[in-house]
């Protein structure tokens, strides 16, 4: 049994004070993320993150700041032998924003992989409107940068 890293790469979009985030369905699970995935072998971060947001929201992005990376020690959710990266970008769209929204939270037929997209309100947002650890660290970090 080998252990081994598993890079993720996510993107915080923010249109008029709200940030985007995304509802998924993964082994049985309901999570609330940041639209984004996982770093494939021989692709560079940033290309990643531009892949992700072209599979998931048919949408061209700019990577523009570099917001954070894990600095602590994570176990992934799904497996014990890996563990966790993440790394986080702030993006700009290149284009009209033309992807489904939904205004509640988890709007998807319950199968694996499912996904719904929503906004939240900077003024709103919490850390607990996150799922996973790290996802709750950079929340906090969100709402300290750009919260009401």
């Amino acid at each position: 049994m080998s252990s081994k890293f598993n890079v993720r790469v996510y993107g915080i979009l923010i249109e008029n004070n709200a940030l985007l985030v995304s509802d998924e369905y993964i082994k049985k699970n309901k999570i609330t993320k940041l639209p984004g995935g996982g770093l494939e072998f021989g692709e560079g971060i940033k290309d990643c993150l531009i892949r992700e947001f072209q599979e998931e929201l048919n949408l061209k992005i700019e990577v523009t700041e570099h917001f954070y990376t894990t600095d602590f020690f994570v176990t992934s959710s799904f497996d014990t032998n890996s563990q966790v990266i993440s790394i986080y970008y702030i993006v700009e769209p290149l284009e009209s924003l033309d992807f489904k929204v939904s205004s509640k939270s988890h709007d998807y037929e319950k199968k694996d992989g499912a996904q719904s997209l929503r906004w939240i309100n900077l003024k709103e947002l919490k850390e607990t409107d996150f799922t996973l650890i790290i996802d709750r660290k950079v929340g906090e970090m969100l709402v300290k940068r750009f919260g009401g």
